[in-house]
């Protein structure tokens, strides 16, 4: 397939969800084989149950998150895949935008199985809480880990301030 049928994938798969969803999700680009929504945390959990049982998004890849200080934003990205369907060579990605001040999102873990460790890196790196998480614990830092996650801006390795 050339890359301008594959955006053509790309551009009705996104207007499938703009069909359903409305001014509720924003498109954020499609490219040959990306697609990425900005979703609110309100209807994250119809958004991904759309995915996977309406559009065949069924493999999670990544579960990332940035922090925006100036904006005082963590956003959390959500990289979803297909492999059952003619869409495999498609990655879906949605972002949800959270306060730093209270970084809670529903987990995805009842859509997704795949996604635990991801939300629990992200979680134990951003310090974003996924409310109904079945084990929302240390994954890689230390049990005795006392200062802020490390992946805030405002995290400073001891030693190095300049």
């Amino acid at each position: 397939m050339s890359s301008a049928q594959n955006l053509e994938v790309e551009k009705a798969l996104a207007d499938k969800v703009t069909a359903r969803f409305g001014d509720k999700v924003r498109l954020s680009y499609v490219k040959p084989h990306r697609i990425r929504f900005d979703v609110s945390k309100d209807i994250l959990l119809e958004f991904a149950r759309f995915l996977r049982d309406e559009l065949g998004f069924d493999h999670p890849i990544s579960v990332a998150g940035v922090d925006y200080p100036k904006r005082n934003t963590i956003e959390v990205v959500y990289h979803i895949g297909s492999c059952s369907n003619e869409y495999r060579s498609v990655v879906f990605a949605f972002a949800v935008h959270l306060p730093r001040d209270n970084p809670t999102i529903p987990t995805l873990t009842p859509i997704y199985r795949g996604v635990e460790y991801h939300e629990r890196e992200t979680f134990e790196m951003l310090g974003v809480i996924f409310e109904g998480h079945p084990r929302l614990e240390r994954l890689l830092l230390p049990e005795d880990w006392a200062d802020i996650p490390p992946l805030l801006k405002d995290f400073h390795i001891k030693g190095r301030e300049e």
